[in-house]
């Protein structure tokens, strides 16, 4: 019953932006819709036991792969969109059996060591994506003639992915595969001796994982109209351990619940954002000591479980 609730909640949030008619409060209701396929992604790496920080570097290869195949190559804005994404699932395939064979804090810093020479070469290759400078004249996204040039048009477009990406993963959850992955992470020897493959499980993982993000960094691109390393360093790390963190890992619903609480926070803070990562050290620690499975465990029943 409470999960019913969340959800006509969020039913509600979702249609706030019409009702407000505020070009400022579509904007953030956007953004949110942006970063929820991407929060959904790193908490699918999360429920296999592996934190991944590459995350904001395959945002990164799906903005830019999207915006240069569009400016480029003249591909239409649909389907450099899903070729876009597809760029950072083929990075992640070809990394994922190297680096998925670490785990811990290794494959931490491995992901982390990963996503800033990614950035690095944001920065440096100036000729393909602009260096510090930017990237500028991404065209705008249009689908079968309709050129969506409103923030609340690109909110839907937003809100549509969000949507999708959200039935992928608790489709996976709910899912054999989805108990495998869970099992990779309670009890591996365990899966390994029933005949799971757990090298391959996690590669696919990954790349399911990067492909949501590459969406996410493709609407992003088309959206802003601009792009520039900065937004895919360490501030988006930050940003979505604490979704992950503050939402819940214990069920796909949990990263959502962050992203709609988290996002607005730096316009909420603007005037102190000198203290933002400050602040969100204090919410983590009260989180971690109040609320341990984050948000979602006051809706879900704990005797049910995530």
């Amino acid at each position: 019953m409470k999960v019913r609730a969340v959800y006509a909640l969020i039913l509600l949030l979702a249609a706030l932006p019409w009702f407000i008619g505020s070009r400022y409060i579509f904007h953030i209701a956007t953004m949110i819709t942006i970063m929820i396929p991407l929060v959904l992604g790193m908490h699918l790496m999360v429920r296999i036991g592996q934190l991944s920080l590459a995350h904001p570097a395959f945002w990164g290869l799906g903005a830019y792969a999207s915006a240069l195949l569009t400016m480029r190559l003249g591909m239409p804005p649909l389907l450099s969109l899903l070729v876009g994404a597809a760029v950072p699932s083929l990075v992640a395939l070809a990394v994922g059996p190297i680096f998925l064979r670490i785990k811990g804090v290794f494959f931490v810093l491995l992901t982390f060591a990963f996503g800033e020479i990614v950035d690095l070469i944001f920065q440096e290759w100036t000729g393909l994506f602009g260096g510090n400078s930017g990237l500028y004249g991404i065209p705008k996204f249009s689908i079968l003639g309709l050129r969506l040039t409103q923030i609340p048009h690109y909110y839907v477009l937003g809100l549509i992915a969000a949507i999708l990406v959200y039935l992928l993963m608790r489709a996976i959850e709910r899912s054999d595969v989805g108990a495998i992955l869970e099992s990779l992470n309670e009890d591996e020897m365990l899966s390994r001796s029933m005949g799971a493959n757990a090298l391959a499980w996690r590669v696919a993982a990954f790349v399911v994982s990067a492909f949501a993000a590459g969406i996410s960094g493709g609407i992003y691109a088309f959206y802003i109209g601009f792009l520039s390393p900065d937004p895919f360093g360490f501030q988006t790390i930050v940003d979505l351990i604490v979704m992950v963190t503050v939402g819940g890992a214990g069920s796909v619903l949990g990263p959502v619940l962050g992203a709609i609480v988290t996002v607005p926070l730096p316009e909420l803070l603007r005037d102190a954002r000198e203290y933002q990562l400050m602040i969100y050290g204090v919410c983590l620690i009260g989180f971690m000591k109040f609320a341990k499975q984050g948000l979602i465990s006051f809706i879900v029943d704990k005797r049910r479980g995530a």
